[in-house]
Parts: C-alpha cells; structure tokens; sequence
C-alpha cells in the first residue's frame, strides 16, 4: 500500500472512529438521561395520585373517574395501580393497558420500606414500582407507560447524529485525501525521479517543490549519495577507456624504439637507443601515474599541483609525437613577452595537462589536410592562452555542445579512428 493511501486510511480511521464513539457516548446519555428522567415522572405521578386519593377518599366515584380522564392525557398508553398497606387494590386507572398480575405480585415483594424503589423494562415500556409513606398509611404504585414523546427524540436524535457522522465522515475523507496528497507529494515526486534517474546523463540534482525539512533532508542526502555513485560508476565506466586511450601513443612509442633498435648495427647509436627506450619505457610509468590521477579527477577529488613551464612541457610532448609521426610538421609561435619566465609558467598537473595537449596534437596529426598543424602560444599579464591550429574539416556548430561528451565524434571524423575520447 502506498503512503499516500496509508495517510489517507489511518487518519481517516482514526477520526471517523472517535467521531463514532462520541455520538455513541452521546446518544447513550441522553438514552439513559430520558429513561431517568421519564422513570421519575412516573414516580412524581404515583406519589400524587395517591396524596389525591388520600384526599378524597369520601367522595364518590365520578370525581375518581374524572381524575383519571385528566390524567390519561399525561402520558400515552399507561396503566396506574395503587395500593394499600394489605396490598389491596384501591385505585387502577382506565387504560386499556394491562400488567401480568404476576409481575405485579413480583413487584410488590419487593417493595419495603428498605427497598422503596424499583424499575424494570417490559420491552419499550418503563415499569416503575414506587413504597409510598403518607399520613401515616401505606401505600404501593405501580406504573406502567410507553414515553412516546422521549422516544420520539431519542428517534431524531439518532436520525440527527447518523446524518452527523456521515457528513462529517465526508468532510474527514475528503480532508484526509487533501492532507495525504500533500504530504505525499514531495515523496512520490522524489520516488520518480529516483525510478528515473539516469547515470549516463550529467549530474543533476532533485529540487523538492516544497521546503518540508524531513523531505529537504531527504533530496539533500540522496544527492550527495546519487553524486558518489555518479562518480564511482563514471569512473568505472570510463577507466578501461582512458587507459586504453592513454597507454596506445606511448606503446606505440615503445613498439618504434625497438624497431629502429632491430635493424641498428652501430653500437654507440644502440646504446643511444636503448637509453630513449629507458627513458620512453620511465614515461610509461608515468602514463600509469597519469591514469590514477584521471581517475581521481573522475570521482571528484582535488589532485596535487606542481608549477608548470608550458612551453616546455609542449616541446616534450611534440617530440615525443614527432617519433611515430615523421612526416607531421608542428611549428611553435610566441605571441607576447617571452624574457618574463612567469608569464610561461601555471600551476596545475603536469601529467593531466600532458595529456590534454598529447590529445589535441594527435587531433592536429588525424585530421589535419597538409600533414602541419601550427601551435600558438600567447601571453600577456592576465592568462596564457595556447591554440593548436590544423588546416582540416572541423565539427559544426550544433556539434560543438557535445565536445566534452564522452564516446562522441563529429562528422568530420568519417573515416578516422578513434573514441570520442
């Protein structure tokens, strides 16, 4: 079950619930509070009916009848019975209502001066049977009546209290299925961007609609959780393709230097040569040490920085470059000062910066028109800019957003090799 649904049942439930015990409780009390109260009329009643039998005990018998056709109209369908101190009857009134002789002979046990009261139910009838003491004589009453008008309430109570709950049930849903949406938003939004995610695209953040801070911290830790990873599987992706971009030029390098060192019979020039291959093989290493610093700038982390002599370090690499391709021409251009050795000089990671401009002679090499490719470096006091220019075809304009993708490659690349590294 989802959370929204969740929401939506348990704090409807609940409310609906305790809704449901207070009308309950409600109706129960005043249930009570109207047999209670219609008992005690019935008590009220007997205690009066035998002070006015006590009364007029000498007058005839239409005064008695007349009582009783006055009283009639108090209640609805009732039976009154008085009796002496013998328990003989002395006064019923003219309902057609009847009571079992034998629960009034029950009743009247019961009745003492101890136990003076007593109330009973037959079915929706309230009996009440009353010990009266008056000018010294005893009397018993019991009464017998159907409390139309308490149950007439009690209906429209009920009624009243039904249709309560069911609208305030409504209402409570219908707030519960607002608050539940509400709530529930900001994690099913997280929860589908989270089913979406996608790892080949570029890090991008899920942004909450809402600052809950439960929900913020939430995003906040899914992000720095959702980078690492980003992080550790573009390295993983990536490492086999940089190393193998990496280590071919300098393979290549070595592969040459044995070549040459095959068909060499001047010993001073093998010796020279095995040297340049001590020398290539010690570069190797470091294109290894270059490749743990790539890695370290896939997965996010600062790298050491040394400072860097630009000119030189593209001389290095141009004669290295220059060994497999001998045919290729680079010529080197200063535009600006050259006597100040700072403007030549950066801070940064020789072997990283190594292999960037190794990349983007090999580029002037590939795709170059007329086997030359011209390197510009300019400098002046705020930067030092380096262009590596080749007469050739070149990636449109729409391309050019895609430069830094990996595994991506122009039109103009038709016909070359390579990775889109």
């Amino acid at each position: 079950m989802s959370i929204r649904r969740k929401i939506l049942l348990y704090f409807s439930a609940t409310i609906i619930s305790l809704l449901g015990m207070t009308l309950f409780f409600i109706y129960t009390l005043f249930y009570e509070y109207r047999e209670e109260e219609f008992q005690q009329k019935q008590k009220q009643k007997i205690t009066s009916t035998i002070k006015f039998l006590t009364e007029i005990r000498q007058a005839d018998e239409s005064i008695i009848q007349a009582m009783d056709r006055i009283s009639i109209n108090e209640f609805y369908d009732e039976k009154l019975l008085i009796f002496d101190h013998s328990k003989t009857l002395i006064y019923s009134s003219i309902d057609d209502l009847q009571i079992p002789q034998e629960e009034v002979n029950n009743i009247l046990k019961v009745l003492t001066i101890v136990n003076p009261w007593l109330e009973t139910k037959d079915d929706l009838y309230d009996v009440v049977g009353v010990y009266v003491k008056y000018n010294n004589n005893t009397y018993y009453g019991i009464n017998k009546a159907l409390d139309e008008s308490g149950y007439s309430k009690l209906d429209f109570l009920r009624y009243v209290l039904l249709i309560t709950f069911l609208g305030i049930s409504l209402v409570v849903i219908l707030i519960a299925y607002y608050l539940s949406r509400i709530i529930a938003e900001p994690i099913v939004d997280i929860t589908e961007k989270i089913t979406n995610y996608n790892f080949d695209t570029l890090y991008i953040p899920i942004v909450v609609k809402r600052s809950e801070n439960e929900i913020v911290v939430l995003a906040e830790q899914f992000n720095k959780l959702m980078k690492r990873m980003k992080e550790a599987v573009s390295f993983q992706k990536h490492a086999i393709n940089h190393i193998s971009h990496e280590l071919k030029t300098p393979i290549a390098v070595l592969v040459s230097n044995f070549e040459r060192m095959e068909n060499e019979t001047d010993l001073e020039v093998l010796k020279s040569q095995f040297n340049r291959q001590k020398e290539d093989t010690k570069n190797l290493s470091e294109i290894i040490n270059l490749l743990l610093e790539l890695s370290k700038t896939d997965a996010g982390q600062s790298i050491p920085k040394t400072k860097i002599r630009v000119d030189e370090l593209i001389f290095d690499t141009m004669d290295e470059l220059l060994q497999l391709y001998l045919d290729f021409e680079f010529s080197v251009d200063y535009v600006g000062p050259t006597d100040n050795e700072s403007l030549l000089t950066i801070q940064g990671s020789a072997r990283l910066l190594k292999a960037a401009f190794m990349n983007l002679m090999l580029n002037s090499i590939h795709y170059s028109s007329n086997k030359e490719g011209s390197i510009r470096i300019i400098t002046d006091e705020k930067q030092l800019q380096v262009d590596f220019i080749n007469e050739g075809p070149v990636i449109t304009t729409d391309e050019q957003k895609f430069l830094f993708q990996h595994f991506f490659r122009g039109e103009n690349s038709k016909g070359k090799s390579g990775f889109g590294l």
